[in-house]
């Protein structure tokens, strides 16, 4: 990190900052930051540093929003994440890298379409989507996740998605996931040496800034309708998508 100039340094705060305010916004956004990041910070040092920002930014929204967790839906979501990591390690060995991550731009990206359609029909009411696809998203986020990493949140927010909660409560219950995710992939790192001075060194000059856009994205998310957070996670899934696409 100290080798990087004052223009990628100013780079990064600023990649920090949208990101953290998305993620305080919608409890996701992470997907869209770490990408970018990557393009000037390396990642043996981004990827352990993007789960300490994780853990820590989770905890700064739970710490208001605990009570709203919707604690039955994120305990049947854990063993579909499960089993779709399992699946998620058999593609990683099996299938090319670009092809896979163009297949999940397109789906990304259709999905954002249907739902950001869905919240234009007359009177503006958002169609549910058929119960039987929230295995189906959880495990597919459980593949992700150990093929793309914080891609995996794309479909946390699909999962959340289908069960047709309020804005407050999905924010919630995407912040206890991606606390229990960023708690068990620490474990791993630590025991795996990962977390090394320069790492520490990385989070301690990004954990301001990544306060300062939960907070920010915190009070967007207090002024934000229902319909509005629905687009505003419309977008944040085409941002997400359109990257994996180009790859």
């Amino acid at each position: 990190m100290l080798t990087l100039s004052a223009a990628e340094l100013g780079y990064c705060a600023i990649v920090l900052l949208l990101a953290y305010g998305l993620r305080g916004s919608t409890g996701f956004g992470g997907a869209a930051g770490m990408p970018l990041l990557a393009l000037v910070v390396p990642i043996k040092i981004l990827v352990p540093v993007w789960t300490l920002l994780g853990l820590a930014s989770s905890l700064a929204i739970l710490g208001k929003d605990r009570k709203q967790i919707a604690i039955r839906d994120l305990a049947t979501f854990v063993p579909w994440c499960v089993l779709g990591v399992g699946v998620g390690l058999y593609f990683f060995a099996t299938l090319d890298a670009r092809t896979l991550a163009r297949g999940l731009g397109l789906l990304v990206l259709g999905y954002a379409a249907y739902v950001f359609r869905s919240t234009l029909i007359a009177g503006a009411q958002v169609k549910p989507l058929p119960r039987w696809l929230s295995p189906v998203a959880a495990s597919v986020s459980g593949a992700v996740g150990a093929l793309f990493g914080t891609m995996a949140t794309v479909f946390f927010a699909m999962y959340l998605d289908v069960k047709s909660m309020t804005k407050t409560v999905f924010r919630a219950t995407m912040s206890a996931m991606l606390l229990t995710l960023c708690v068990a992939r620490g474990i791993g790192y630590w025991a795996a040496g990962e977390f090394t001075r320069e790492v520490w060194l990385a989070f301690a000059m990004a954990f301001p800034l990544m306060l300062i856009g939960v907070w920010a994205g915190d009070r967007i998310h207090l002024k934000l309708s229902e319909l509005a957070f629905k687009r505003v996670i419309c977008v944040v899934l085409l941002i997400c998508g359109i990257p994996l696409l180009l790859r």
